[in-house]
């Protein structure tokens, strides 16, 4: 409960410092909205010259296309803001600001800004999410679908766990925003259902960089019929990331030298 009263607090102050700065929050609104629309048009534009994308009909991956969006829309608002700056604490030694505190300092340091711009893009992007669903042949299965729901949000987290893997190596490094570059350089796998890859690729991006557990397992246990192993893929990795990370980020603040040292 405590953990929750403060984290309205960040909200609060979020919304009020992002108002203080109306052009610029009317514009990322825009930005953001933009964007999300460019990715349905882009699949509306593949499936007037093919039936089928990796055996997926275009209402299907009209409904991946939008679960992307909601991870995109979800993680922007949330935590986006915070990992971005956390090079800087490491290397300026203001994370000693975070680690006194009296709560965790990684609770802190991932949800302390909230983009009060980017939700209203999430405002938009359940709409889009909603519409897709809506549009799917059939009745919606009410159970199979809040577990998919559930599924995208774990992907966000798992988001989350791969952006900060990419800068703790600045304990060590102490370089500007560690290995970002990568993450970035990896990221548009998200966009894409993983039957496209290869089996080398497909094995890479699930177990080892695992950027098919943020939209593209997800689908497949929605729309296709090996949803058992898929469940056990996604949690079983799930699972290990969030160990992985949290044993090195242990590691890493035996690493970190404040700014009083």
């Amino acid at each position: 409960m405590r953990y929750f009263r403060l984290y309205l607090h960040f909200l609060r102050f979020s919304f009020t410092k992002a108002l203080e700065f109306r052009l610029d929050f009317s514009f990322r609104i825009i930005m953001d909205l933009t964007y999300h629309l460019s990715m349905i048009f882009l699949f509306k534009v593949i499936f007037q010259h093919t039936e089928s994308l990796a055996g997926w009909t275009e209402e299907q991956m009209i409904v991946f296309a939008a679960s992307y969006i909601l991870v995109d829309a979800l993680y922007m608002s949330v935590v986006a803001s915070n990992c971005w700056w956390f090079p800087q604490y490491i290397n300026k030694g203001d994370l000693d600001y975070y680690l006194t505190r009296p709560i965790s300092p990684l609770f802190f340091l991932s949800l302390r800004e909230f983009a009060a711009n980017s939700f209203v893009n999430l405002i938009f992007a359940i709409g889009i999410f909603s519409w897709a669903l809506l549009n799917l042949p059939g009745p919606l299965e009410f159970f199979h679908t809040l577990f998919y729901i559930f599924l995208i949000v774990n992907g966000v987290a798992i988001y989350y766990i791969l952006q900060m893997l990419c800068y703790l190596p600045v304990f060590w490094t102490q370089s500007p925003r560690g290995f970002e570059s990568l993450f970035w350089g990896i990221n548009s796998m998200l966009k894409y259902p993983d039957k496209i890859q290869g089996g080398l690729f497909r094995f890479f991006f699930t177990f080892l960089i695992p950027m098919n557990l943020v939209v593209a397992l997800p689908g497949r246990y929605y729309f296709d019929q090996d949803s058992f192993q898929v469940i056990g893929t996604i949690l079983g990795l799930s699972v290990f990331f969030w160990w992985v990370y949290l044993k090195i980020w242990n590691k890493a603040l035996r690493q970190y030298s404040s700014a009083s040292s």
